[in-house]
């Protein structure tokens, strides 16, 4: 199935007209470990035009790194769904994922004072 053959499932009042665990074929556990923290990155591997559309449109997103989290809010997927699309897309290299460091203090002040900072300048 090629992308210029899909439409968006999309209703601007009602939101995605497809229910979530279709996109990702009834699978609930991603087969690469993610958190939400965990960061992508498009390899360049795979064209966007090879994929379903889901997948291409979770690509797309990733062209600079970014988060599982963001990610999952611009398709508007929850998270465990968004995990699915993007360990698929690891799972066959069009993707690169890394995990925060787990030393990092979630609770840092500071952290969360840049990171409130910064989304406030994106809105």
């Amino acid at each position: 199935m090629s992308l210029a053959q899909d439409e968006t499932w999309f209703d601007d009042d009602a939101g995605r007209l497809v229910r979530p665990y279709t996109v990702s074929n009834g699978r609930t556990k991603p087969s690469f470990h993610l958190d939400l923290l965990s960061i992508v990155a498009a390899t360049g591997q795979i064209r966007q035009a090879q994929l379903s559309l889901d997948h291409a449109q979770a690509l797309g997103l990733c062209h600079h790194p970014v988060s599982v989290v963001e990610v999952s809010a611009h398709l508007r997927l929850p998270v465990t769904v968004t995990k699915v699309l993007l360990s698929d897309l690891v799972d066959c290299g069009a993707l690169t994922a890394h995990s925060p460091d787990p030393a990092a203090d979630p609770t840092n002040r500071n952290l969360l004072e840049a990171l409130l900072d910064g989304l406030q300048r994106r809105l």
